[in-house]
């Protein structure tokens, strides 16, 4: 049951939409539009067997010292077989290249981060000048980040999550 875990491609852009779209019927993750996703390619790892996509994950930062891990999706037939876990550990690793030293999540899956070292966290994680800063992103994970109240629709039931990995 080996997989390989590795860098999108543009070419893998479809596939990704293809795994969101059952999560986003069922309101667990938020819709991202083809351009969005093929603009934010880079920031993607997959895993694939044998030429198929079985799950992926994005690493965003949202500043200095802080990345995002979001659309992490495992295929429900590959739940349970370390999938998710290799992602995490991938993503991971990109975040300490880029000099990253905090990982934020906003998730359901409270136990699977809690074994990765994530724990749950309030809303203050960002100095005022930061938080400030951070308002102007347009970016809706951000706002997430943020707990604003214009997002709160979109994050009920979530957990907001944290974990140092410096």
């Amino acid at each position: 049951m080996s997989y390989t875990v590795r860098p999108a491609r543009s070419a893998d852009i479809l596939g990704i939409h293809h795994l969101l779209a059952p999560l986003v019927e069922r309101r667990i993750l938020l819709g991202k539009d083809l351009a969005v996703l093929y603009g934010a390619v880079q920031e993607f790892v997959v895993a694939e067997k044998d030429g198929q996509l079985i799950g992926c994950g994005a690493l965003h930062v949202m500043w200095e010292d802080l990345g995002e891990i979001r659309t992490l999706i495992v295929r429900d037939d590959w739940l349970r077989h370390g999938v998710g876990r290799a992602i995490v550990e991938a993503l991971e690793s990109r975040a300490h290249e880029l000099g990253l030293t905090r990982l934020f999540c906003l998730t359901f899956e409270v136990d699977f981060f809690t074994r990765r070292g994530f724990s749950q966290i309030g809303e203050q994680v960002v100095d005022p000048d930061v938080y400030s800063q951070l308002l102007r992103s347009p970016d809706e994970g951000v706002a997430e980040f943020l707990d604003l109240a214009h997002v709160k629709p979109n994050t009920l039931g979530n957990t907001r999550m944290l974990k140092n990995i410096a």
